[in-house]
């Protein structure tokens, strides 16, 4: 906003946009759509974003160009490895976790190149919001954040961080904890049972979370009949989501200048940017659900059983399960989604 003098008093100009903020702001926004995790991969705006896709983030990148400070971008993401070991390794990070944090810390030094403060991004670990849920030890989800600290700083980019539970509520117990959250910041089940029913974007959300839940009870409960299965995966899928919905929710209130990924896909033109972290052919998997193969051309994301049937050979390293190895390139390969990382 600027004033002027003129031969009636100061009049008040609404100042234009400045163009080339917005321009800059669109090729950082087309930088990150590359790696967007779609709801609808058919849809033309997968591959080409239309203005609509670019319409909820502009004004979010412009405010940090304007002021010519790195775009903060902040992700739910990083809780903990599946428990469900047809498809992980074991509780600590792997190579899916170092690759995936290299690939983030890659996409804002890209981002650099078109605007040099670059970007940040904030791993909001999720991790202690959903362990009692599924029935994962804090003490194991303190093990692998602290190792996802380590492995970030001993790559030395400096432009990740993380936040969780405990710094959103520092002073309270890991119960406590999550409690807090759910009367501060749910829905109750009943309203999310409505969304599912009445709304795509809850019903998608919940389907593919339940879909994993299912796949986990299928190893982690085989004592219980497949409808057992089936009722106790759906009542966990409703928490996961209630929860999912709350750290969202508590994030925004944290964070609220920040431009918002989600792991989860997105509608093309939603608040939220689906975000791929690695190459994977299923859009809903994620380093801690799954191995990363490794076939001589790129690496890509598999659940742990799928590596075994094509014959992966496990690799080792510092003692510690890492990833799979192929002799030769595998058909995959040359359709999975790019996450950024070869």
């Amino acid at each position: 906003m600027t004033t002027a003098t003129s031969g009636i008093g100061t009049v008040t100009v609404e100042s234009a946009p400045n163009r080339n903020d917005h321009a800059v702001a669109e090729q950082i926004l087309r930088i990150v759509f590359r790696r967007r995790r779609t709801a609808d991969p058919t849809d033309p705006c997968a591959t080409d974003p239309c203005p609509s896709c670019f319409a909820p983030h502009l004004d979010t990148v412009q405010r940090f160009i304007e002021t010519n400070k790195p775009i903060h971008f902040v992700i739910p993401a990083f809780p903990a490895k599946s428990r469900n070991h047809r498809k992980t390794l074991g509780r600590l990070p792997d190579l899916g976790e170092r690759l995936a944090l290299e690939s983030m810390q890659g996409f804002c030094e890209q981002i650099s190149a078109v605007y040099a403060p670059g970007a940040v991004v904030t791993i909001c670990s999720d991790g202690h919001v959903f362990s009692d849920v599924l029935g994962i030890p804090d003490e194991h989800i303190d093990d692998y954040s602290a190792e996802l600290t380590r492995i970030m700083r001993s790559s030395g980019g400096g432009a990740i961080g993380l936040y969780g539970l405990r710094d959103a509520m520092p002073d309270l117990t890991w119960d406590e904890r999550r409690r807090e959250l759910l009367d501060r910041h749910a829905d109750s089940i009943d309203e999310i049972r409505e969304a599912v029913r009445s709304e795509v974007s809850a019903r998608r959300m919940f389907n593919g979370i339940h879909r994993f839940v299912t796949e986990d009870h299928t190893v982690l409960l085989a004592e219980l009949s497949a409808t057992q299965r089936r009722n106790r995966a759906k009542q966990t899928a409703y928490e996961v989501v209630q929860r999912s919905q709350a750290w969202s929710r508590l994030v925004e209130q944290v964070f609220p200048a920040a431009v918002r990924l989600s792991i989860h896909p997105q509608a093309h033109h939603s608040r939220k940017i689906g975000f791929h972290l690695l190459r994977t052919a299923d859009s809903w998997l994620t380093p801690w659900h799954g191995v990363v193969l490794d076939d001589g051309v790129r690496h890509m994301l598999v659940k742990r059983a799928h590596a075994e049937e094509l014959g992966g050979r496990l690799v080792w390293r510092n003692s510690r399960p890492s990833h799979f190895v192929l002799g030769e390139p595998h058909p995959e390969s040359a359709s999975t989604t790019s996450g950024g990382q070869s």
